[in-house]
């Protein structure tokens, strides 16, 4: 006698599909996302995220005189999530090896595609434009759209890599934004970046360690101090020819994320019942601090 629903993918199975995917998600990162201050789940379709200068102390001065405020600046930004949806049709004849193995190639393809997306995100807000709330001491409010100040950015034509890195690590010493502080330093990496550094005798002779790190891409171990991230997807720098790649701390930049349907698997009646495997979600991720955040430019 045959069993009922023997071709088809039942109720239970699309759960379970369900279920091991987003369990998936939870267990594997992306590169950058472990490199800054994760929100988890938003609820709503923005987060906030404030900041506040430093303050100083003072001498007394005269006793039983007034007291003399000190009111540090203070600001909101605001990160607006963003949707993002994929969905692949399956093959009729994949749809068997899906019963037997939920995490076949349709799961892997949009696990991979949710986590570079991620990474993406994550690169432009460190070295994008974000909106800032600040009260002036009327009261008045004002937004502004707030990006890296030329302090913060180093322009190709200051030198090598090497002595771009050592000057980007400066303006951390210098902004109190380093590892001195419990910070931990963070750069992207591109493949000419490697090339650059392992065709650096001095480098590779003073540092054969760290340059097979950088050849092997484990980003478990330091180099100058700094974590290397492999990321290929740099914007362009200042100029044509040039690409511009960052260096921040691990709180430079907050990320936050919403399931709107998850990825699941479902049928299709308006396209003649075919199965698809996909799903909606909403990403966004913003500055919080630009003293925390040097873009370095080089030409490729």
């Amino acid at each position: 006698m045959p069993i009922v629903n023997e071709n088809k993918i039942t109720a239970a199975f699309v759960q379970q599909f369900h279920d091991n995917y987003e369990l998936a998600s939870q267990q594997n990162e992306s590169r950058l996302l472990k490199t800054v201050v994760n929100r988890g789940k938003i609820v709503g379709e923005s987060f906030t995220i404030n900041d506040m200068g430093q303050v100083e102390m003072a001498a007394s001065g005269a006793r039983f005189g007034d007291t003399a405020w000190t009111i540090p600046d203070a600001g909101t930004r605001s990160v607006l999530m963003n949707d993002f949806d994929l969905f692949i049709p399956i093959e009729s004849r994949d749809i068997q090896k899906l019963k037997a193995h939920p995490n076949d190639k349709y799961i892997k393809l949009l696990y991979n595609a949710k986590n570079r997306k991620i990474d993406d995100i994550v690169y432009q807000a460190a070295i994008g434009t974000i909106n800032r709330k600040s009260v002036a001491d009327n009261g008045t409010a004002t937004t502004t759209a707030t990006a890296l100040p030329a302090s913060q950015i180093i322009l190709s034509g200051f030198g090598t890599l090497k002595q771009k890195i050592v000057k980007a690590k400066s303006i951390f010493r210098k902004n109190e934004a380093d590892e001195h502080n419990g910070e931990q330093l963070y750069i992207l990496y591109t493949s000419d970046m490697l090339s650059s550094i392992l065709s650096d005798t001095t480098l590779t002779s003073a540092d054969f360690m760290a340059g097979k790190m950088l050849q092997e891409g484990d980003v478990g171990g330091k180099w100058m101090g700094v974590n290397w991230i492999p990321y290929q997807k740099l914007n362009q720098g200042a100029a044509v020819g040039e690409l511009r790649t960052v260096m921040y701390t691990g709180s430079a930049a907050h990320f936050g994320d919403a399931n709107i349907t998850g990825f699941d698997i479902s049928k299709r009646p308006d396209k003649k019942n075919i199965s698809q495997v996909g799903g909606v979600h909403s990403f966004g991720a913003g500055r919080a601090n630009e003293l925390k955040v040097v873009a370095i430019d080089y030409v490729v």
